[in-house]
């Protein structure tokens, strides 16, 4: 008796060549848990700053862990070419955040969300940031429900979706 072969999504697979053919820049979007031993967050923040250096946009979030370590390798890499879209306005931030913050060039804040809860307008920051760019990269655990539904959603998309798990 002859198994059934299960065939990989061809749109999938297509996108995947297509991003490898790719020459030019893209815009990637790098999202994560903010619970990141610190030797990830140094791998993390050499990975955006080779990525910013190859000419790629950086799109993240204003959270500690690894979104503060993708903004410091997009920052040294070259500041003009990284979106920080935060959740909700910047005086929401913890102030460890607010100091590496107030130096990125195109920083979004999203003040109407200031009276949600931080998971749901982390959610809904991270729809917007999807919405803008044409891959994602996401550093997670697997209960990391927020980062998971998001990657769910881009892939729903159709953008091509990176997935690290920590645990």
């Amino acid at each position: 008796m002859s198994k059934a072969v299960e065939i990989p999504n061809l749109d999938i697979l297509a996108q995947e060549l297509a991003a490898i053919q790719q020459t030019g820049s893209k815009r990637i979007a790098l999202l994560g848990s903010r619970h990141v031993p610190i030797t990830h967050q140094q791998l993390i923040e050499m990975m955006t700053y080779a990525l910013v250096l190859g000419g790629n946009r950086l799109m993240t979030s204003g959270a500690t862990g690894t979104n503060a370590a993708a903004i410091k390798g997009a920052m040294r890499a070259d500041p003009n070419l990284l979106t920080v879209i935060l959740p909700q306005s910047l005086r929401c931030q913890p102030k460890e955040s607010r100091n590496q913050l107030q130096k990125v060039v195109h920083l979004v804040e999203n003040p109407e969300n200031d009276g949600l809860s931080l998971r749901q307008a982390s959610s809904l920051c991270n729809l917007e940031i999807i919405s803008r760019c044409q891959q994602l990269i996401c550093f997670a655990f697997h209960d990391s429900h927020t980062l998971l539904q998001t990657c769910q959603e881009a892939e729903g998309q159709r953008k091509l979706v990176t997935l690290f798990y920590f645990d």
